[in-house]
Parts: C-alpha cells; sequence; structure tokens
C-alpha cells in the first residue's frame, strides 16, 4: 500500500530528513542564494531562449514548517532573463539616462564656479571644491548603496538613491551660505548609487555570454554624462544665473527618476522569486514554497561584521591586487583627466579668444571619440567571444585576451596628451591641433570604463582642486605644455603595465590568494567544462570576482556581480 508523504515522515521522521537532505543540492546554503539560473551554473546557455523544466509543486499535506525553496529553474521563464528583447532594451535604454544624469550631475556644477565665488565671497579654489566633494563622495556613495540593492531589490534602492539626490539639490540651488552648498554637494554625492546598481541590472536580464553589448551601452552612459555637463554648462554659464546649474540637475534627475518608475521593473532574481512563491502560495499551488530572501531574512544571514567586510573589501583588493590596482589606476586616470580638463581648458583656450560656449563645444571632439571606441569595440567584443569558445580550456584566452583590443587603443591617451601638450600653447600654433584630444580620451575611454568605478571618481575628486594650480604653477613659461606633458609621462606609464597584465597575466594571478581560491569554484579542471556563475560563490569570494571580472571582462560595476561564462 503506498504512503503519503506526511505516513513516512510521522514512521521516522529522522529517516525521512536524512533522505530530503541528499536529495537537495549540495550548494543550496544561504552562501549560495543570488539568483543565479541552473543553466549557468552547469554553464549551459539556452541557445533559442528555451524554458527550464518546471517542478511541479503540488498540494500537499506537509505541515507549513517545511520550507521549500523555489529556485531559478522552477520559475525560469518568469525572470528577467526571458524578457523580450524589446523589454530589456527599453529597460537598458531607461537605466542609460539615469547613469547619464548622475554623470551629468558631476559635472555640469563647474560652470557656476564664477557665480558661487563672486556670491559667496569665496576664491575659485574654494568654490571647486563643491566639485571635488560630490565626486569623492559619489565614489564612497556606490560602494555602500552595492550591497542592499542585492538583498532589497534594485527598484526600490535606485528609486531611494535618485530621490535623495534630487532632495539634495535643493538646499544646494537655495544655499544661504557656501556651508549650505557644501553639505548639499556632499550628501547629493554619498546618494549617488551609480553603477552599483544600473550595470547589476544587466546580470539580472541578460545570461553571461550576452552581456557585453550591454554592458558596452550602459558604460557610454557614464562616460557621455561626464562632458555633456560642460557642453550644457558653457550656455548655462553665459545665459543663466549659476544656480540653474543645478536646477537643471534637479530637472533631468525627476525626469529620469519618473522614467524608472513607470517604465522599470523589479529585475533582481531573488526579489523575483520571493514574489513568485507567495504568488504561488496565495493560489494554493504550493502552500510551502517560499522564495529565497523568505527562507532567510537578511538579518539573519548577514552580521554587522560582514557587511562591513563586504564594504572595506573593495578598497583592500585596490591596495593588494596588482591587476586591480593597475587597471583601476588606468582607468580612474583617464577619468579624472575629464575633470581636469573642465578646469584647465579655459587657460588653454582663453589664448585664442574662445568664449564660455566655445569652451564648452571644446568637449564634443572628447564625445566623437567615444562614439568612434564604442563602435570600434563591437567587432572586438566578437572576435573575443569566438576566441573563448574556442578555447574553453585555455586561460589566456578566457581572461587575458578581453584586454587584446585596449592593447591598440590605450596608446592613444598618452599620444593625445603629447599632441595637446604641444600645441596648447597659444597663437601662432592653430586651436585645431588640440582637438587631437580626440586620440587621448575617445578611443581609450570606452575601454577604461571597464575599470573600477570608485577609482575613477575619487581620483577626478581628488584631482579636481589642484588642476588649475597644477597648469598655471609648473614649468614657467611653457606651463600649459610642461602640466600635460607630466600627464603624458603617467599616462605613459599605465599604459605600459596594461601590456604587462595581458602578457604576464596568469602569473599575476597565481600569486593572489585571492584570484587562486576564486580559480578553483570559477574554472574546472578539464578542458571545456562549463564554470559556475560568480554570483554563486560565497559571499567572501565574490569580491574578488567582481574586480577581476569587471576589469577583465569590460563592466565596471562595483558590488552587483557581473559575469561572462
Amino acid at each position: 500500500m503506498s504512503q503519503t508523504p506526511n505516513d513516512r515522515l510521522e514512521e521516522d521522521p529522522e529517516k525521512h530528513t536524512h533522505e530530503d537532505s541528499d536529495q537537495t543540492e549540495p550548494e543550496a546554503s544561504s552562501l549560495d542564494r543570488p539568483g543565479t539560473s541552473h543553466d549557468e551554473l552547469t554553464g549551459a546557455v539556452p541557445s533559442s531562449k528555451p524554458a527550464a523544466p518546471l517542478r511541479q509543486f503540488s498540494k500537499t499535506n506537509a505541515p507549513p514548517t517545511d520550507k521549500i525553496e523555489l529556485k531559478e529553474e522552477d520559475a525560469w521563464e518568469e525572470l528577467g532573463f526571458c524578457f523580450p528583447t524589446w523589454k530589456k532594451w527599453t529597460i537598458l535604454t531607461i537605466v542609460f539616462l539615469v547613469q547619464t544624469s548622475m554623470n551629468f550631475n558631476t559635472s555640469l556644477y563647474s560652470n557656476g564656479i564664477g557665480g558661487i565665488s563672486d556670491e559667496f565671497g569665496v576664491s575659485a579654489q574654494a568654490a571647486r571644491a563643491g566639485a571635488a566633494i560630490f565626486l569623492i563622495t559619489y565614489a564612497f556613495g556606490c560602494e555602500l548603496w552595492a550591497p542592499w540593492s542585492e538583498e532589497f531589490g534594485r527598484k526600490p534602492i535606485l528609486q531611494l538613491s535618485l530621490g535623495l539626490v534630487n532632495i539634495w539639490c535643493l538646499p544646494v540651488a537655495l544655499a544661504p551660505n557656501f556651508a549650505s552648498l557644501m553639505v548639499g554637494r556632499a550628501l547629493g554625492g554619498l546618494s549617488s548609487a551609480g553603477g552599483s546598481v544600473t550595470l547589476g541590472m544587466i546580470a539580472d536580464i541578460f545570461e553571461p555570454n550576452d552581456q557585453q553589448y550591454a554592458v558596452a551601452y550602459i558604460v557610454f552612459s557614464s562616460v557621455g554624462g561626464s562632458i555633456l555637463g560642460p557642453i550644457i554648462g558653457g550656455f548655462v554659464e553665459e545665459y543663466l544665473h549659476w544656480r540653474w546649474t543645478i536646477w537643471i540637475q534637479l530637472i533631468f534627475g525627476v525626469f529620469v527618476q519618473l522614467l524608472h518608475l513607470i517604465f522599470v521593473p523589479e529585475t533582481r532574481t531573488t526579489i523575483l522569486l520571493d514574489r513568485i512563491a507567495q504568488k504561488r502560495r496565495k493560489s494554493g499551488q504550493s502552500p510551502n514554497l517560499y522564495g529565497p530572501n523568505e527562507i532567510e531574512p537578511f538579518w539573519r544571514r548577514f552580521t554587522f561584521k560582514e557587511l562591513i567586510w563586504t564594504w572595506v573589501r573593495p578598497f583592500r583588493m585596490f591596495l593588494t591586487e596588482p591587476i586591480v590596482l593597475t587597471l583601476s589606476l588606468l582607468s580612474g586616470f583617464s577619468d579624472a583627466l575629464i575633470f581636469m580638463q573642465i578646469q584647465s581648458f579655459v587657460l588653454v583656450y582663453r589664448q585664442w579668444g574662445f568664449s564660455t560656449v566655445d569652451i564648452g563645444l571644446a568637449f564634443i571632439p572628447i564625445g566623437i571619440g567615444y562614439i568612434i571606441a564604442w563602435i570600434s569595440f563591437i567587432p572586438a567584443i566578437r572576435r573575443n567571444r569566438k576566441e573563448r569558445a574556442l578555447k574553453p580550456g585555455d586561460e589566456h584566452a578566457q581572461y587575458e585576451s578581453r584586454l587584446w583590443w585596449l592593447l591598440y587603443t590605450a596608446p592613444c591617451l598618452p599620444i593625445g596628451l603629447i599632441i595637446f601638450a604641444w600645441t596648447s600653447g597659444g597663437p601662432p600654433v592653430h586651436w585645431a591641433g588640440t582637438m587631437y584630444m580626440i586620440c587621448a580620451y575617445g578611443p581609450y575611454s570606452a575601454s577604461a570604463t571597464g575599470g573600477n568605478g570608485w577609482s575613477r571618481d575619487f581620483l577626478a575628486g581628488v584631482l579636481t582642486v589642484p588642476a588649475t594650480p597644477f597648469y598655471t604653477n609648473i614649468g614657467g613659461a611653457k606651463h600649459l605644455e610642461i602640466a600635460s606633458t607630466i600627464l603624458f609621462c603617467i599616462s605613459l606609464l599605465l599604459v605600459c603595465a596594461v601590456y604587462a597584465i595581458y602578457y604576464y597575466g596568469p602569473e599575476l594571478r597565481k600569486r593572489s590568494p585571492f584570484a587562486e581560491n576564486l580559480a578553483s569554484k570559477v574554472t574546472s579542471e578539464d578542458h571545456g567544462t562549463p564554470r559556475r556563475r560568480i554570483s554563486r560563490l560565497p559571499s567572501n569570494e565574490i569580491g574578488y570576482a567582481g574586480f577581476q571580472h569587471r576589469h577583465e571582462h569590460g563592466a565596471h560595476n562595483t558590488g552587483a556581480v557581473i559575469t561572462e561564462a
């Protein structure tokens, strides 16, 4: 006579528990619970969006304390990976605008420095501190927001971030004194979630092998937003009061927040699984089915010490891991140059009689360079994907080959800087010579944006204030030329380091305890066996994975790991 599950449980509860534990996946612990598909765990990527087989959860008389965790493979067709293509790219386009607005906020302020200095009676150098403090706190804000979007969902965290940034525009736009302005700028930067959330959404809706084009799209908004500020800011500075540099930020911020609120759904896999489980329980389909966060709430999974370690780990790795340090500095240096040029372009182009509007328009060549670079990376991405598919067991093909196109574009940075340096002395040299800045920033920066976001924002903030003294106090009569030549020398050293990483990356990783620990989890010993998604690794290993993949795979997401198997 057949027995029901309850009969067996009553006969031998210990045996039943033991049998159940044997049948569960060995990695179904809380450390494994970040959203991941079964296909990614086994390395198989669906070729034409086949639905993963659904596990049928029928009604049961089991006690409600016997909770069953809903896995990705049990609700695959209801997750972000199966959104139609038009919906995915609609989400990405709105995220593109959100990311643009965040970086727009970092640069537009600089066009109000003259008015701030006059109204509050502070020096122009003191007024520049408002730009610097926003960038520095932005760098740390991205890290602080990251864990929360993983646990509570992308949408509420990004909405909260956007709302706070918009709120903190008000004390700046209405500032009665300079101190109020500085406080508002600091809080605005700290409230900016940045790429820690926006790039994390790519991992929510794209399979690993499909992420590169989406990443390229989003990081273009990051670099593009930085130069959009001075281009628009030239007109604002020329024709409006300085406070409009803040009001325009607020208008743009409210616009993208409403777009995000109305058109972007929640994408975080674990949050969607929780909702699906609640819906199935309510319908009676499976009363004992629970989502990952319902099985073990956040405060049971993480202690305060673990949260602090999660926040500290990126900075520790920045200082102790050669690959992370080199590529972060290279990326950060490139981004910081834009904010230095926002200050120095006035000194350079005034020699040719440029107006405020003209100086802002001088940033257009950098934008053209970004577009050229973005287009050039499309065939580079295709080449890399083919190489990795053909050589699944080749470590160099899986990692260092992702830097291949950078070997050709990175030298554009020092080449462009040295040309800019010795054409920036003013007449009789024509100003068009300085427009080779296209070479300095565009082709390189689109690839360098794969670097760590923290280093980019932090270095940009640190170098904003000393930029003008640097260009005016070094080199005597040739101060402009000498200052840019120094930057050329720094960039040349960093570019040389890229070649060292490309050719000696495997040896460097072998010396790294983080990399070796990760490699034992991610890369199988036999050639061609698929690797685990990094989001399934224990939390104390995700830090290196995030940095390793951000720098070598073309994403700069800090906190939400984007992987490419």
